[in-house]
Order: structure tokens, then C-alpha cells, then sequence
């Protein structure tokens, strides 16, 4: 460590000696997790290659999953006693704090019991609300208006664009747990670097949605089967600026919504299929993500996962193995797609728009699909008073 200006003759090189670690320097956290990560290794423990900072041990019966992000750690097991043996192992080469059973980690709210486990962020919410001056606004229905077109060249620019930057930042943590704001947020993640006024007020519609239920989460059900599905969807040519279209996907493990994205598409579709095609790629790929770090938890998947799409035109490119004019420029993704559905790892599966639950993350939705799409989707409230 170099020494502070003034310290020392004028041109020597001295430099001081760290006996210990300093919380805070740039590579504090990358020394500390190599040593804890070694320390996990000795221990009989697997790294994880979809998730490294996933640790998996299997002995026997006894299973144990550890999650670290830099200092915070989550241990999850079958065997209790095995959990204590090991907590007491850990402990006598780091100082730790045991705080119990899980119930709130990472500004994630924890709820459990023998129907499921709920995950939520009502604190987090609130404090978005609280912060923004509009804890006592009005409800609203929806996050975005299902008319709204929003461009980065209309509009008043903001004087100060810091505050909106700093809401759009806090919007895209909370989208953690609520599915429902993924469409608005990524619209508005665009205006970043110049945000207009009906950026902002649209980020304050967002907002008034959120005071409707700020303890709204997911809901893993306990009795759900292990059977994976995807359901992708993309609307073309969908931002008035750039003519790129939005890709949209949700993938559910059993009855349980474990991942999902809302994305502008990088390279412009010159069809609706086109465009299609390219969400089903990015599908794919998630998919196989998602079973390769559930064999991590040494959970059986069935052979295949499916793969919704209501576009018929894109799964008829899947299925054809003959590259045809119109379909030669999207080439990668058609090997993508077609050697994941060869080799029997996805199957595709025709679904009607009315049913298609991605629709939520590639459109701004009415009252009644938005309500439809949203109730498929696990989402519970359990602070909500019961009828």
C-alpha cells in the first residue's frame, strides 16, 4: 500500500506493509471471497458453474447449499444437524454471526410455512414510496398506461435529472420480486441519460401502482412439481425511436415463477416472426441455465422443458432444418433453438395470445389481461386483510 502524500523522503519508495485486509479497498472483497471459497473447498464442498457464488455438498443423504453475496451468507439444508457442524466449522476460521432462521436478507422479505415460502420487499417498497413524497398518492390499477408511447425526444428535459435516475435505480432492485413492473421499468431504464417530464410521470404512475400493494411477492408453493416451462413472446418494432422490438419471457418450475426478463432486443427484425424467433433463443438459453444449476441442487428435471410461443411462423422455423432466404441472416439463432429441440432438451408448444402470460413483459396491458396475467403468476400479498 503506497504511503500518503508527505510521508517520506522526497523520492523514495517506501510502502507499507498490510498484516490484515481493510474493509473498503478494491480488493478486500475479491481477497476475502478467494479465502472463503478455498475454505468451502476443503470442506467437501462443489462450486457451482452456472453461480459461483453458489456452494453445494452432498454426503449421503445430507444436502447443503450455501449462497454468499460478499459478506452475507444463506445455508439451507436437509439435515439440521449437519447445518450446526458445519456453522461450527465455518465459525472457527471466520468470525460469524448467526442470525437465525431466514427472514430477511438483502432487503428481501423471507415468509414460510408448510403451504410454501413468500418473498416480498414491502419495506424496500415503502421507502421508495416515503422518499419520493408520494406515501399518501392514490392508488393506481396499473403501473404504465396501455396507450402510452414513450420517446426520448418529447417532452420538457428535467432540470435536475438526478432524483429520476435515482427512482429508476431503486425500481430495478424491487423488480426482485414483482414480475408486474419489469415491462415499466425497462421502458424507462432508456431515458437514463436524458429523462423528460412524461418519463418522470410515467416513473410516478409506477409509483401509485406500487402504494396499491407495496407487500406484493412471489409465492413458491411447497406441493409444486418439478417440471419446467417457458413461455416467450416479443412485440415487433415495439420502440418508436430505434424500430428495435422488445423480447419477453417467464419461466415457472412447476407452479412457482423462478425467472423472467423484458428486454429491447440489440439488432432490428425485419418480421414478426424474426423477432419472435430471437425471443424463443433467449428463452432457450435461460432455460438451460436454469437446469443446469438445478442438477447444482440435485434436483431431477424431466427430460424435456417446453416452450411456449404463440407465434406459429417462428415455430415452424424451428422446426424446419432447411435454412430458407428470409431466415438465413438470424442463422445463430436458428442453431440455438433447433439443436436444443434435436437433442430433445426443449420442446416447443404452440399457445394461444390470450394465454401467452410473456405478454406482460413486452407491452404495456389493460386492466383485465394485466389482472389475468398477474393472477397465473403466483403473486400473493400477504399482508392484505382477508376477506
Amino acid at each position: 500500500m503506497e504511503l500518503p502524500p508527505g510521508f517520506g523522503a522526497k523520492g523514495s519508495s517506501q510502502v507499507c506493509r498490510l498484516t490484515k485486509s481493510l474493509y473498503g479497498l478494491k480488493q478486500a472483497s475479491r481477497q476475502w471471497f478467494s479465502k472463503f471459497s478455498n475454505t468451502l473447498l476443503k470442506l467437501g464442498f462443489i462450486q457451482s458453474r452456472s453461480d459461483y457464488s453458489l456452494f453445494t455438498r452432498l454426503q449421503g443423504s445430507s444436502f447443503i447449499a450455501l449462497l454468499v453475496y460478499v459478506d452475507d451468507i444463506v445455508l439451507a439444508g436437509n439435515d439440521s444437524e449437519a447445518l450446526s457442524t458445519f456453522t461450527l466449522l465455518l465459525n472457527q476460521q471466520f468470525q460469524l454471526k448467526d442470525l437465525g432462521d431466514l427472514k430477511f436478507f438483502l432487503g428481501l422479505e423471507i415468509a414460510r410455512n408448510s403451504t410454501g415460502i413468500s418473498l416480498c420487499q414491502r419495506k424496500y417498497a415503502l421507502e421508495i414510496l416515503e422518499d419520493s413524497g408520494l406515501l399518501a398518492c392514490k392508488p393506481s390499477k396499473l403501473p404504465m398506461d396501455p396507450n402510452l408511447r414513450l420517446s426520448q425526444h418529447e417532452g420538457l428535459l428535467l432540470a435536475d435529472p438526478t432524483p429520476f435516475r435515482r427512482l429508476v435505480g431503486r425500481l430495478l432492485y424491487l423488480s426482485l420480486t414483482r414480475p408486474d413492473l419489469v415491462y415499466s421499468i425497462q421502458v424507462l431504464s432508456q431515458f437514463m441519460s436524458q429523462p423528460r417530464q412524461p418519463h418522470l410521470d410515467a416513473a410516478h404512475k409506477v409509483l401509485h401502482y406500487i402504494k396499491s400493494a407495496p407487500s406484493q411477492g412471489l409465492f413458491f408453493p411447497a406441493n409444486s412439481d418439478f417440471k419446467l416451462k417457458a413461455f416467450c413472446d416479443a412485440d415487433w418494432a415495439a420502440c418508436p425511436d430505434t424500430r428495435k422490438s422488445v423480447t419477453g419471457f417467464c419461466l415457472f418450475l412447476g407452479d412457482s415463477l423462478i425467472s423472467w426478463k423484458s428486454k429491447k432486443q440489440q439488432t432490428i427484425s425485419r418480421s414478426s416472426a424474426e423477432a419472435e424467433y430471437r425471443a424463443m433463443a433467449v428463452a432457450c438459453c435461460e432455460l438451460m441455465w436454469i437446469t443446469n444449476l438445478l442438477q447444482d441442487f440435485q434436483v431431477c428435471l424431466p427430460p424435456s422443458a417446453l416452450l411456449f410461443c404463440d407465434s406459429k411462423a417462428a415455430l415452424h422455423i424451428a422446426a424446419n432444418p432447411v435454412f430458407h432466404e428470409r431466415t438465413k441472416h438470424i442463422d445463430i439463432d436458428c442453431h440455438l433453438v433447433r439443436d436444443h429441440i434435436q437433442k430433445g432438451a426443449v420442446r416447443t408448444l404452440h399457445v394461444q395470445s390470450e394465454h401467452q402470460l410473456a405478454d406482460i413483459f413486452t407491452k404495456p396491458l389493460s386492466l383485465q389481461p394485466f389482472t389475468a396475467i398477474t393472477s397465473k403468476m403466483n403473486l400473493l400479498n400477504i399482508f392484505a386483510a382477508s376477506s
